[in-house]
C-alpha cells in the first residue's frame, strides 16, 4: 500500500456519527455489519479489502473513533465542538494515548520503490502482518496523527448549522457551514427567530 496522508479518511471516520434527519444522531457503525460495510466502502482504509468485522472489531474502531473525535474537538478550540457527542468523549490525554498506541500497533519499515520508467517513491510496509482489525485501526490512527500534526488542522471546524453534528475543513474565509444546506437551515432559523410572534 502506498503511504500518503489522507485527511478525508479521518473525517470519514469522524462523520460516521451524523444527524439522522429527525433531530437525533445516527451511527453508521451500527453493528459489526455497519463497520464491515463502512470499511469496505472506504478502500483507502488499510486492510479494508475483504474485511469482515465482529463485535470486538466494532468496539476497537468505535473506541478509536471516540478518541479521534475528542482530538478533533480539541483542535477546533476555542470554537465549540460538534454537539453530537462532546459530553461523552474521552479526555484529551486518554485520546492521545489510544491514537498513538493504535498507530504503533503495526510497525512499518520504509521501502524505496522505483518502477521502470517512473519516479521513485517511498512506501511503508508492515514488518509483520497482524490481524485485520489491528491493521485497520493502525491505518486510521496514523491518518489521524498525520492530519492533526499537519497544516489542514488549522482549517478544521465544527459545523453549527441547526441539527448538524459534522466536522469539516474551511476552504474559504467566509465558509461557516459544512455544506450549503446547513447555511440555508441557519438562515431560515434566524429569520424565524426574528419574526416570531410572542404568545
Amino acid at each position: 500500500m502506498r503511504h500518503m496522508a489522507d485527511h478525508s479518511l479521518v473525517l470519514d471516520l469522524a462523520l460516521t456519527i451524523r444527524h439522522d434527519g429527525h433531530g437525533g444522531v445516527a451511527d453508521d457503525l451500527d453493528g459489526a455489519e455497519g463497520l464491515t460495510r463502512w470499511a469496505r466502502e472506504h478502500a483507502a482504509a488499510p486492510g479494508a479489502e475483504g474485511f469482515v468485522a465482529d463485535d470486538a472489531a466494532l468496539a476497537s474502531v468505535r473506541a478509536l473513533r471516540a478518541a479521534v473525535r475528542a482530538l478533533l474537538a480539541h483542535a477546533v478550540r476555542p470554537g465549540p465542538p460538534s454537539s453530537a457527542d462532546a459530553d461523552r468523549l474521552p479526555p484529551v490525554e486518554a485520546a492521545l494515548d489510544l491514537v498513538n498506541r493504535a498507530a504503533a500497533a503495526v510497525p512499518t519499515v520504509p521501502r524505496l520503490e522505483w518502477p521502470e520508467g517512473a519516479d521513485p517513491y517511498l512506501e511503508r510496509r508492515a514488518d509483520a502482518v497482524p490481524d485485520a482489525v489491528t491493521v485497520l485501526c493502525a491505518g486510521l490512527a496514523r491518518a489521524a496523527v498525520e492530519f492533526l500534526a499537519g497544516p489542514d488542522r488549522e482549517k478544521l471546524r465544527a459545523c453549527h448549522g441547526p441539527r448538524c453534528v459534522r466536522y469539516f475543513l474551511k476552504e474559504h474565509p467566509r465558509q461557516e457551514w459544512c455544506k450549503p444546506s446547513c447555511g440555508n437551515r441557519a438562515r431560515v432559523a434566524r429569520h424565524q427567530q426574528r419574526h416570531r410572534v410572542p404568545a
